[in-house]
């Protein structure tokens, strides 16, 4: 017999294996030892009031075993001799559009100008331990791209273009673990993902697709009004339609399509700082008591937003038990992002804190003679030349090193120099900076406002104990590259279909991936008519 229970349990009954089964038993009325497996399939903390409860939906076989497993498996065939679709990028948009082109009978070619997932490892080391960054290796280049070295969260609202249970299927049939799919917040882990993208490239190889790392694209062939192909750096040229998922950080392929005059778009971004605080404190803060998390609760997350003058102000890339990172993709910046290990594990929570930027702000966000810009206010490239120069101005304050500048969070409140600042997770290291005083007042005023804020929602938040570390620049594109939605292909250019973060139609993991299904849909159906 199998049963599908709703339960509401402690966290203590929550955790233990034995103690749901003693669950439920009694709440079906079985003998214990009858209870023969229990699958959790959806699970979430509700801890609004001091006593805390786990909710859960499980399905429980009572005198029997599961026969099913516990992911959807999808069959991919080959596709050595089929006709060639070229996917530039191997993040998530990348890799998910290379399996469902597979899925429908094309052969992918990726082109990544990054290093494979475990290479990749070496450069990132690099960067904390010799403040060296490599431009095509880093936190935002390689396999995996921008998420595989800066957190894995699976977490998304997007569910109008797809469905993210099939995702995360996807996911747990290259190894990462069923927990995913029941998990109210599900996540990875840093530590865990590279596996499952390496997964992910064999099974693409082993299809008969190509995976070519180390292989930037410089340009687009394009022969009477169509995409056809593309250059790499060495003149190598790939044929076939191009899906184009380069992630948000690749500000040469925009600055060439702009030169190329294919039509691009300036696209709000949000910019501001991460804030680290002992994960201790964030603990007992969100769940309303001395002793934290205990032994049987996650490390706690937090999720804040308002509005201040007419922006919006809010938390993003929450990591629970995580590190700062350091995530720039080119010399003379520092940008700063999050991860957390599977286990979330450390002694830190940090999360950006950001303001949300339009078009429109461009003048604001620019005033004073230090924000002088490489493009005109006027161009869909000037969000992109704000950040880069945010990003100068960070690593001139950093002491031109990879180096953190920062400021305990009261202080920046307060607009007081941080004499001392508490230690901190991020490894190339801290210089006490003004932060109140060199970000555009744009940004630091609305930041003030929001940390007030949330600081009378959770006594506690606003503290000096916490540390905010210059700067958040990279949470999403600048830039859109419009394309029709019907169809996912540019507006202008036929075959040409952008794809993901980059493209401006997506926010992480799953809706990149999600983005990437379509994309290779819309490109295999468009292959498909012009063969």
């Amino acid at each position: 017999m199998i049963k599908e229970l709703q339960l509401r349990l402690i966290p203590e009954e929550a955790a233990n294996e034995s103690a749901l089964v003693q669950v439920v038993a009694r709440e079906t009325g079985a003998a214990p030892e009858s209870v023969k497996a229990v699958r959790i399939l959806k699970r979430s903390i509700d801890a609004r009031q001091r006593l805390i409860f786990v909710n859960i939906k499980a399905r429980a076989f009572i005198d029997e075993y599961p026969t099913e497993p516990e992911y959807i498996a999808i069959e991919y065939q080959e596709v050595a001799d089929k006709r060639p679709v070229i996917v530039v990028g191997a993040g998530p948009g990348g890799l998910f559009a290379a399996l469902r082109l597979i899925e429908l009978g094309l052969k992918p070619i990726v082109l990544e100008r990054g290093k494979d997932v475990h290479a990749r490892k070496r450069d990132i080391a690099l960067i904390s331990r010799e403040h060296q960054v490599n431009q095509e290796s880093n936190y935002c280049f390689g396999e995996g791209g921008a998420g595989a070295f800066s957190d894995g969260k699976l977490y998304t609202r997007s569910k109008k273009r797809g469905s993210v249970e099939r995702v995360l299927n996807i996911f747990c049939q290259h190894g990462a673990s069923p927990a995913i799919l029941a998990d109210a917040h599900p996540h990875i882990g840093t530590d865990r993902l590279p596996a499952v993208i390496e997964a992910m490239r064999e099974r693409i190889k082993r299809c008969g697709g190509e995976v070519r790392f180390e292989t930037r694209v410089d340009r687009l062939l394009i022969r009477d009004g169509q995409a056809v192909g593309v250059e790499t750096q060495t003149g190598e040229a790939f044929q076939g339609p191009v899906i184009l998922a380069t992630g948000h950080s690749a500000r040469d392929v925009y600055r060439y399509l702009h030169q190329a005059g294919i039509a691009l778009e300036a696209k709000g971004i949000a910019v501001g700082l991460r804030l680290e605080h002992p994960q201790a404190l964030i603990d007992r803060m969100q769940y309303h008591r001395r002793e934290g998390r205990g032994q049987y609760l996650p490390a706690a997350e937090y999720n804040f937003v308002t509005q201040v003058n007419g922006r919006g102000v809010y938390s993003f890339c929450m990591c629970p038990g995580g590190f700062v990172v350091p995530a720039a993709s080119g010399p003379h910046q520092v940008v700063v992002n999050g991860m957390s290990p599977a286990n979330r594990g450390s002694k830190w929570a940090n999360a950006g804190i950001v303001v949300e930027t339009r078009p429109e702000d461009i003048e604001e966000l620019t005033r004073g003679p230090e924000f002088q810009l490489t493009e005109p206010l006027s161009s869909p490239l000037a969000l992109l030349a704000f950040q880069e120069r945010l990003e100068e101005i960070c690593w001139l304050n950093g002491g031109q090193r990879q180096s953190a500048p920062a400021q305990r969070m009261d202080d920046f409140v307060r607009g007081k120099v941080s004499i001392h600042l508490p230690e901190s997770s991020y490894l190339p290291g801290l210089v006490a900076s003004p932060l109140h005083f060199w970000l555009p007042e744009f940004l630091s005023k609305r930041l003030k406002e929001g940390f007030i804020h949330f600081g009378k929602q959770a006594k506690s938040f606003l503290t000096n104990e916490a540390t905010l570390l210059g700067v958040e620049t990279r949470t999403s594109a600048p830039v859109r590259i419009p394309r029709d939605q019907e169809k996912y292909q540019h507006v202008a250019l036929e075959g040409l279909f952008p794809c993901g973060e980059g493209a401006g139609y997506a926010g992480g993991i799953v809706s990149a991936a999600i983005d990437g299904e379509r994309c290779a849909e819309a490109a295999a159906a468009y292959a498909n008519r012009i063969a």
